[in-house]
């Protein structure tokens, strides 16, 4: 059923605001994929994503969503918000020459500048620990690709990750935030991974953000980007169109 997902028109994207935390403008959107299906309903990702990546579709699945998000963002870094930058999830079975190939056509095929497109490795899979990763990450590093990697702290991910590759952005989990501001440990966590990746010239999105007194400890602690429920849902590319629009017309602090 799901290999004909695509052809069927049922996989859609949906976007998340990402938020700065000092201006509260929204900066990023993260591109979520969707299933509907007619016989069983709205399908999560989390059920067809591991069956897509163990019956080899994922990277099918994933190619269309890569093209379609770069398509999506250009459109509005054209028309509305010139800035903004679209993030994309892609598992360690995409990781490979193929993947710098695909987003280099991407890229060329709807204009988007190569600093305008992070990717997310995502924790279903572990990142395979070979040159060819490494020379995959590295190369779309050096065309201007950033790199983010997701729910950091919870899966396979690892200070080795850090290590390995070059990465621009590290992604706090909601188990972290969920618990601020009344957590010592929590803040103490979240503090650390801040000021680690800040060492490593890297900036930080939490995610999972649903409260005001969460977005402003997190703000105090010097988390750079904000993600969550508080700021928005995972929307359709005309709702997010909306929301950039009252964005834009928001008056300047």
């Amino acid at each position: 059923m799901l290999p004909h997902a695509l052809a069927a028109g049922e996989l859609t994207l949906a976007y998340q605001p990402v938020i700065d935390s000092v201006t509260r403008e929204t900066v990023g959107a993260e591109a979520l994929l969707r299933w509907k299906n007619n016989e069983l309903g709205d399908v999560g990702p989390a059920e067809f994503i591991p069956i897509a990546e163990k019956t080899g579709f994922l990277k099918n699945i994933g190619d269309w969503a890569l093209l379609r998000a770069c398509v999506q963002v250009a459109r509005w870094r054209r028309i509305i918000a010139p800035r903004l930058v679209v993030s994309v999830n892609v598992s360690a079975v995409q990781f490979d020459d193929s993947l710098l190939r695909h987003i280099t056509t991407c890229l060329e095929r709807t204009g988007l500048e190569a600093s305008a497109l992070q990717l997310e490795i995502t924790e279903s899979m572990p990142m395979p620990d070979t040159a060819a990763s490494v020379s995959t990450a590295q190369a779309l590093s050096d065309l201007g690709v950033k790199l983010a990697i997701d729910d950091f702290g919870t899966g396979y991910a690892s200070l080795s990750y850090l290590k390995r590759f070059r990465l621009h952005n590290l992604k706090i989990d909601r188990l972290f935030v969920a618990d601020l501001p009344r957590s010592h440990d929590s803040i103490a966590i979240t503090r650390a991974l801040i000021d680690m990746a800040h060492a490593l010239d890297m900036t930080v999105t939490a995610e999972g953000v649903e409260t005001a007194d969460q977005a402003t400890a997190l703000w105090a602690l010097g988390c750079d980007l904000l993600q969550g429920y508080l700021f928005g849902r995972a929307t359709s590319p005309t709702e997010f169109t909306h929301l950039l629009a009252q964005n834009r017309a928001r008056p300047a602090h």
